[in-house]
């Protein structure tokens, strides 16, 4: 008999797991694939030697965790290595101009100025802003939605911010990136920069809700640059792993959950897909998508009708598509060799044509011009590869789920398996007017469409790399249902952890650690 069995060994199943075990529970994560890690996971998948992330590149946010913050100097003692990326984020443009952001505000306020001495100002004034309003906006998405926490945060914000400072926050939180950016800056080339990130998170320029994102993205790079994980993302993975054995828990791979156990009304356990039963005593935590809870795991139950359906309409964000190369050496930069040092590199020149994406991949479309977001790990890390050698990591936001046709129109694929090798094909051909020759430099390469993306991971339905659309009925104290929102939902002593629950996606293991410390009492 286990206190609690984790269904699921992404991060933040781990980090209740690993919580509950520091707690003195007796706790038992399983997993269906053959490695853990969910959406972190690094393998070689294109030449050996050349290791790869699948989804998941930035740390940033699990370093800035409050679950590494508690469990820092046991995960390193468990082998978390971080490598700090400086020059973190930077957007290449068509004429062969670049912009980015790296941790020396003279560095990131000096290129802005070469375009705007206004918009280097109003940069400047925004980065000092970011330091009185961080702490409220990381107390707020470190908190349980709506808690006390949340209500002790918002007073908090206010006796520092004051009335005016508290509803400029607020406007922030409501608005679209379009807005926000209009509302500070000028030129079209810093909010093309910034507005990018909406993307990451299901949010086109205009779509409200959005300016968060960009925000603090774009001010936590100032103050803090990026990091990435040494030798891959895994390295987190690997740790946790670790950690958790360490501390008496166990962790079963390769083996799938095939129900739920219920008693009484209540998740007494899981029964595994090679017959075996195992028992939980206090709690039975579900990291993983809510559709595949309730919609496979657990018997209908007309009691709980009303919530099966409010689950079934939970809205996924759009696809993504993930291209891996083996480079004989980093892109040949249209815009110079300075974007060497960048570790993203966006490709997505304005809002107009960020917006044109979304319409498109939104009505089922093959995007013309996709939107790319370049991952440069070597630059930073070069352990990832042989000597002298690179891998790009290259995400392409937005995508359809299910194809119903080409906004280019030159190919009648409708499903992604056929459509698979022209489309990358067309980002290969963008990523080349940028960085001319990039095919030649390319020593291997593997392709994850949305299909294969949901494939290796059932989390990622359609492709969904974030479990959710996080338009705004469908995050904060909406995520993943209203009024289920804190974990808990409507079977005693089933709980849902993950990046469809608050605060979202990301690999800041918020929900997993927050949903620990509430089970554990602390």
């Amino acid at each position: 008999m286990h206190d609690a069995i984790v269904i699921g060994a992404g991060h933040n199943g781990l980090a209740a797991a690993i919580h509950l075990a520091a707690r003195g529970w007796k706790v038992a994560v399983v997993e269906q694939a053959a490695e853990p890690g969910g959406a972190v996971k690094t393998r070689e998948v294109t030449l050996p030697g050349f290791r790869h992330d699948l989804c998941a590149m930035n740390l940033s946010m699990f370093a800035g965790s409050a679950f590494f913050a508690t469990y820092k100097d046991e995960l390193t003692a468990h082998g978390l290595e971080l490598v700090p990326a400086p020059d973190a984020f930077a957007s290449a443009f068509p004429d062969g101009s670049w912009l980015g952001v790296s941790a020396s505000l003279d560095e990131t306020a000096s290129r802005i100025a070469a375009l705007s001495q206004q918009d280097a100002d109003a940069w400047r004034q925004m980065v000092a802003g970011f330091g009185t309003q961080a702490p409220h906006l990381f107390g707020l998405l470190g908190a349980e939605m709506p808690s006390l926490q949340t209500a002790r945060t918002a007073w908090k914000a206010w006796r520092a911010m004051g009335t005016s400072g508290l509803l400029d926050m607020g406007r922030m939180l409501l608005s679209t990136p379009r807005d926000f950016l209009d509302a500070h800056f000028e030129s079209e080339k810093l909010k093309a920069m910034m507005a990018a990130w909406g993307l990451h998170l299901d949010f086109a320029p205009d779509t409200a809700g959005g300016a968060l994102f960009p925000y603090l993205e774009s001010m936590a790079s100032q103050a803090f640059g990026m990091v990435i994980g040494k030798g891959g993302a895994d390295t987190i993975i690997r740790a946790m792993t670790s950690l958790l054995k360490a501390k008496g828990g166990e962790i079963l791979l390769g083996t799938g959950v095939e129900a739920i156990e219920m008693e009484g009304g209540r998740a007494t356990g899981v029964r595994l897909a090679n017959g075996r039963t195992l028992k939980a005593s206090r709690a039975v935590i579900a990291n993983a998508h809510p559709k595949l809870v309730f919609g496979k795991l657990l018997p209908s139950d007309p009691g709980r009708t009303a919530f099966d359906k409010r689950v079934a309409s939970f809205r996924a964000g759009p696809g993504t598509m993930m291209i891996h190369l083996a480079l004989e050496g980093l892109p040949d930069w249209k815009a110079g060799p300075e974007l060497h040092r960048f570790a993203y590199v966006h490709l997505a020149p304005d809002m107009g044509l960020m917006a044109r994406t979304y319409a498109e991949a939104a009505s089922g479309l093959l995007p013309r011009e996709p939107v790319l977001v370049v991952g440069q790990p070597t630059a930073v890390d070069p352990s990832r590869a042989p000597d002298g050698k690179h891998t790009l990591w290259v995400q392409v936001r937005v995508l359809p789920a299910e194809i119903l046709g080409d906004a280019a129109g030159t190919t009648s694929a409708r499903s992604w398996d056929d459509a698979k090798d022209a489309y990358a094909e067309r980002v290969l051909d963008l990523l080349d007017r940028y960085a001319p020759g990039i095919r030649s430099r390319i020593l291997g390469r593997a392709v994850f469409t949305p299909c294969d993306l949901e494939r290796e991971n059932p989390n990622l339905i359609g492709g969904d790399n974030l479990s959710g659309s996080h338009r705004l009925d469908q995050n904060f104290l909406f995520r993943p249902v209203a009024g289920w929102s804190r974990y808990k939902t409507p079977v005693e002593k089933l709980y849902l952890c993950g990046a469809a629950t608050w605060p979202g996606a990301g690999t800041g293991a918020g929900s997993g650690f927050m949903l620990g410390r509430k089970l554990a009492g602390k």
